[in-house]
């Protein structure tokens, strides 16, 4: 039996088994307590919560603070204000906007593009209007950026949330889809550093509420297809301004709760291979026409060479969506146990206890938790019927993720290794939907979070200790990680809802070594989407796939980083490229990139 078995199976005898004991005493204190409280999870008038969740809190020590970030927006030459508009408490407007990691011009460095809200949706969008535009900045290489978005072409004016960068066209380069209130935009990239818009005649239009996009080549013919998620059937209606509830001790205007409005179904484009696509969501069964859909994630449940689906849904049940390889799913939400009813909005994807297979963390809005869904692959259970059972199983209390998420309401998020010690630490994006009770222009602020995992003993939050910038809280929306400058180190950049973005760059003097795989393949889904990689230094071995980020509107960048610790040598690389080719690498350096292209071949025109 695998050490990694036995250590998930000691794990869940600790985490169930004291946790339990936790719960039925603080069972009966809750009911006592549900006598005086309507709601013993709400917070008090100063923001603490009584009952279980002060059991379950847990200090930070000084010597825990392994990692540091510096706010280096205005040094590093970004300049832009997402929705300068006075907010008018409608929904599409509160939804904030993402931001999208992607080296469009192939240098070899991260670029950064950011999407605008143009201002209020009452209003037409002036042809000429300089306010409130997308932004394309490009990466000089030397911790600059420089503003190319108009010489560029995507300096769009929009009521934009999503975007995603992916090479639809197999040229090479990264294309852009842009996901909007109202029409969608997809930009071919030219590959001469300017980008046309082909939306039209890509078939990839949509004039609905769309969120969060993904890219993944889900039939593996290596032409890459794009999910797009739609939230609700919005409609402004004067009357209903009027219309009001109250939850937590805050008014809840009609127009900004999703319950309001039905939802929408979303999108499955499939790539045909001649620069046009099919919307085949129904067909093949992820149109999740229930759900109030803001973003998903493609990976692989149970490595079998295929990415799966979920989508996280706004006060609906999610969506988890087996791939049965003929080119549909089979809809598993029930019987993963991973389609909670909860406001979901990010989601972040990464094997964070190494035993190979991969992880899926969600945010949700107040006083539902965030979760830890661990995935049980890696256990080999069975259904009666002897066939391998897809589940996985919410670890967040007993891993510091649950009740410290009670009141905030979670965006974007990812695992992302700050300290580079081999174990996967986890950011989370911040800011709340509820009005500030003197300024119904304003939303109210919250802190971001960052978690470093002490692996055995779950994840402990140190924003505050390891970037003075992050001690003051903000709207937060979309956010994506990257190593932007090239040193090793993983940074992160931050959408702030009607104010600033934020760059925060990883300055951490203690990390420990680490390596970046760059996967490419040549001849057919050319970013190498869906690739997994499996890495071992002594012990050790960590699990990644190429493309399974997650966030909230919003895109890692896809180079897949891995911290080491004091190892000095990969002592064993294996890749198993999308087409089911595996290749091993061995005794390979540290402390560097190391770029690998393949030849893949594909049963359908992926040539």
């Amino acid at each position: 039996m695998s050490k990694a078995r036995l250590n998930k199976r000691y794990l869940l005898m600790v985490r169930w088994g004291v946790p339990c004991a936790v719960v039925v005493v603080a069972a009966s204190c809750l009911i006592v307590l549900g006598s005086t409280r309507d709601d013993p999870a709400a917070p008090n008038p100063d923001g603490s919560i009584e009952g279980l969740t002060n059991i379950l809190s847990r200090e930070v020590s000084a010597d825990m603070v392994r990692f540091h970030f510096m706010d280096v927006t205005a040094e590093a030459g970004i300049d832009f204000r997402h929705f300068p508009a006075t907010r008018q408490s409608l929904l599409p407007e509160d939804m904030g906007s993402g931001v999208a990691w992607g080296d469009y011009d192939n240098d070899g460095d991260p670029d950064l593009f950011l999407v605008n809200f143009h201002g209020s949706i009452q209003q037409e969008i002036p042809k000429d209007t300089l306010q409130g535009r997308c932004a394309l900045y490009r990466n000089d290489g030397n911790g600059r950026f420089t503003d190319v978005s108009r010489q560029a072409g995507v300096d769009r004016a929009c009521f934009g949330l999503g975007a995603a960068w992916g090479d639809y066209d197999n040229d090479g380069d990264l294309d852009l889809y842009i996901t909007c209130f109202g029409a969608n935009v997809l930009y071919r990239n030219n590959g001469d550093g300017t980008f046309v818009e082909v939306t039209q005649p890509a078939g990839v239009g949509d004039d609905r509420f769309s969120a969060g996009c993904a890219w993944a080549d889900y039939d593996n013919d290596g032409w890459i297809d794009l999910y797009v998620c739609n939230y609700v059937q919005f409609e402004y209606r004067g009357e209903d301004r009027a219309r009001s509830a109250r939850q937590y001790g805050s008014e809840i205007p009609y127009t900004i709760n999703p319950s309001s409005y039905p939802p929408q179904s979303n999108s499955l484009f499939r790539n045909n291979g001649d620069g046009t696509f099919t919307d085949v969501a129904n067909i093949a069964g992820v149109a999740n026409a229930a759900g109030r859909s803001l973003g998903a994630a493609w990976f692989d449940f149970d490595n079998d060479g295929l990415v799966d689906l979920y989508v996280a849904n706004d006060i609906s049940s999610n969506g988890v969506y087996h791939n049965m390889g003929d080119g549909t799913f089979a809809d598993i939400g029930a019987s993963s146990l991973a389609a909670d009813y909860r406001g979901a909005m990010g989601l972040a994807v990464g094997d964070y206890e190494n035993d190979g297979d991969l992880d899926l963390f969600v945010t949700h809005w107040i006083a539902q938790e965030n979760a830890l869904f661990e995935n049980m692959a890696s256990e080999g259970w069975t259904d009666e019927d002897g066939n391998a059972r897809l589940s996985f199983m919410d670890f967040a209390d007993t891993l510091g993720l649950g009740q410290i998420s009670l009141k905030m309401v979670g965006w974007s998020t990812g695992f992302a290794d700050f300290d580079n010690d081999g174990a996967l630490d986890l950011w989370v994006v911040n800011g709340n939907t509820l009005e500030v009770p003197e300024d119904h222009t304003q939303l109210k602020r919250q802190q971001v979070q960052l978690f470093r995992q002490q692996p055995h003993e779950g994840f402990f939050e140190m924003a505050k200790q390891a970037c003075p910038r992050l001690a003051e809280p903000i709207v937060g929306r979309g956010g994506a990680h990257a190593d932007y400058d090239g040193d090793g180190k993983v940074d992160l950049a931050i959408m702030v809802h009607g104010g600033q973005p934020i760059l925060l760059h990883n300055v951490s003097s203690d990390a420990g070594h680490w390596v970046t795989l760059r996967l490419r393949q040549a001849g057919g889904n050319t970013f190498a989407l869906g690739a997994r990689v499996e890495l071992r230094t002594g012990d050790r071995v960590q699990y990644a796939q190429l493309g399974a980020g997650g966030s909230y509107l919003s895109q890692h960048h896809t180079d897949l980083h891995f911290g080491l610790g004091e190892a000095r040598l990969v002592d064993e690389l294996t890749i198993h490229w999308p087409d089911g080719v595996t290749e091993t690498h061995r005794n390979l350096a540290v402390d560097r990139l190391i770029s690998l292209t393949h030849t893949p071949t594909y049963p359908r025109n992926g040539s």
